[in-house]
């Protein structure tokens, strides 16, 4: 199976371009003949730490989602997508996984460090060409009893959407141990790990982006330099 992790510009309230930005990157990327496509935490619309702003992103997101789901009915890449998303009167922060413009089914973070965002509490397992993987989200990853029921679900990797565009000072704290969290997770639960990351500055936080597939013994296999925009790929063959 090959696997593709975009660490991605930082876009917000974008849906359209967003959508652009996927189908420029794929293409880029060898087209379909990448298999599983991840890219980053609530990327649709854009991350937030804002009650009333994550609110509109999820009042939004149907009709964004809708419009991304038309533009890729063509691409045979399964492809992980973040958005805020309403879940009947909650809202949460969401993982879909889409094929064909179809959403296959979605993850719902479960340690949610965003204000007014109810966190899930299942963990759906997914499979790609015999290589079956579940999702867990940015601060997920600070959590190993939740990466592990993926493990228990069956999952033979997982991934990782992020957004780590931080506050200076915590960025660069968090640079080096965002890493360390994959790879702990990775020694931990003996699976792939796959995380897809932000990269950018704003006036007052920054990404250093942290996009990287690691094997299950924690050795880095591909990783995205920091500080760019790009993809890393990787040929994964289920044991």
């Amino acid at each position: 199976m090959r696997l593709a992790v975009f660490q991605c510009p930082v876009m917000r309230d974008d849906p359209a371009g967003v959508t652009r930005h996927v189908a420029r990157a794929l293409a880029a990327a060898g087209g379909d003949s990448v298999d599983l496509a991840v890219f980053t935490e609530t990327f649709l619309l854009g991350h937030a730490y804002d009650a009333k702003v994550i609110a509109a992103r999820a009042d939004r997101a149907p009709a964004a989602i809708a419009a991304f789901c038309a533009a890729m009915k063509d691409v045979a890449t399964t492809i992980v997508l973040g958005t805020f998303e309403r879940c009947g009167p909650a809202i949460v922060n969401a993982a879909l996984v889409i094929e064909r413009g179809t959403i296959r089914g979605r993850y719902a973070k479960m340690h949610p460090n965003e204000p007014g965002v109810t966190a899930g509490d299942a963990v759906p397992i997914f499979a790609k060409n015999d290589m079956p993987f579940g999702i867990n989200i940015c601060a997920d990853a600070n959590h190993p009893g939740t990466a592990q029921r993926v493990a228990d679900g069956g999952a033979m990797l997982i991934v990782y959407p992020l957004d780590n565009l931080l506050p200076s000072q915590v960025a660069e704290r968090w640079r080096l141990r965002s890493v360390d969290n994959l790879v702990a997770r990775a020694r931990q639960t003996g699976c792939w790990i796959a995380s897809a990351d932000v990269v950018g500055k704003t006036d007052s936080a920054r990404s250093f982006g942290c996009s990287a597939i690691v094997r299950p013994d924690g050795t880095i296999a591909a990783r995205v330099p920091e500080g760019v925009a790009g993809v890393a790929c990787y040929d994964i063959i289920p044991r």
